[in-house]
């Protein structure tokens, strides 16, 4: 059953790539304290307790409004080489990410917007599929939408020092969508569609975007990689081993939290587990996470 979200005339609707046992969590998130866990006793939902990983979801959020389609993120994407030792879970898949999408009675050729918040290997894939020996489009009707820092972080800039791992996934999932001319480059306070502004999100990298929604009643934010885990809500200081800038994250993680617990804005992030969505409430001088109350599918 898929996970869909009705608000006001919004319809979100997570599509899943893959549901799996990801990091462990003391290498995902470096420094942290497992005691955290027995605090607070809903983040068990979120790890194996036996392995100690926590349960990683990959998935597109579908946003159907104003008569478009637009996917947020297109996960890791099949046969694609990922033979690093770093990132061997994403080596050649074979998923069924666009049966998926087809169950929530749309195809690729029915998607009107791709928005990408940031060019990291789990958030491109599938931008592309393979014909013959290239790589083409697989939305060919779709506008894809990145940010004009970001693609310039990951083709001129620092990205490939600092995470040097990434550049084939550029070169596989971001740059025939630009070659065949289907890009449209957006800065911090730009609307991708009526009501859906993106917003500047520093640290996972220096550049990400988040997509929000503001309408009151029906407020959401698309969280990109601010925060990967439920426990991030209750320990806001964890940065995962995957942010760029450290201290910058924190501050983009905390203006985050403090914008869901202000607004009601619902919360949708790329990689919790079920029910993969939730309200953030204020506790004192902290937070918590109420997991979302999903809509029929």
């Amino acid at each position: 059953m898929a996970t869909r979200f009705q608000l006001g005339d919004v319809t979100i609707t997570r599509v899943e790539e893959v549901l799996e046992k990801g990091f462990r969590r003391e290498m995902l998130f470096p420094g942290i304290d497992l005691a955290i866990y027995d605090e607070h006793p809903v983040l068990r939902d979120f790890y194996d307790a036996e392995s100690g990983q926590v349960w990683s979801s990959i998935h597109s959020w579908l946003v159907q409004a104003n008569g478009l389609n637009i996917l947020v993120d297109t996960c890791s994407g099949n046969g694609k080489a990922r033979a690093l030792p770093r990132f061997q879970r994403f080596h050649m898949l074979n998923l069924p990410f666009m049966e998926n999408l087809g169950r929530t009675g749309l195809k690729a050729e029915d998607i009107d917007i791709v928005f990408c918040t940031h060019l990291h290997i789990d958030h491109v894939g599938w931008n592309t599929r393979r014909e013959g020996d290239r790589w083409v489009p697989a939305f060919p009707n779709a506008r894809y939408v990145f940010g004009r820092r970001e693609f310039a972080h990951w083709t001129e800039g620092e990205g490939p020092r600092i995470f040097p791992e990434n550049v084939a996934v550029i070169e596989d999932s971001v740059l025939p969508v630009v070659e065949a001319g289907l890009v449209d480059f957006v800065d911090d306070g730009d609307e991708i569609a009526p009501g859906l502004r993106v917003e500047a999100a520093p640290g996972h990298t220096p550049t990400q975007l988040i997509l929000k929604h503001d309408r009151p009643g029906s407020a959401f934010v698309i969280s990109a990689d601010c925060i990967h885990q439920p426990v991030q809500v209750y320990a806001p200081h964890l940065n995962s081993c995957f942010c760029e800038d450290q201290e910058s994250a924190r501050t983009t993680r905390r203006a985050l939290l403090d914008h869901c617990a202000d607004t009601g804005a619902l919360l949708l992030p790329m990689h919790f587990g079920p029910p993969h969505a939730g309200r953030v409430k204020r506790t004192g001088s902290g937070f918590a996470f109420e997991s979302g109350a999903a809509a029929p599918a």
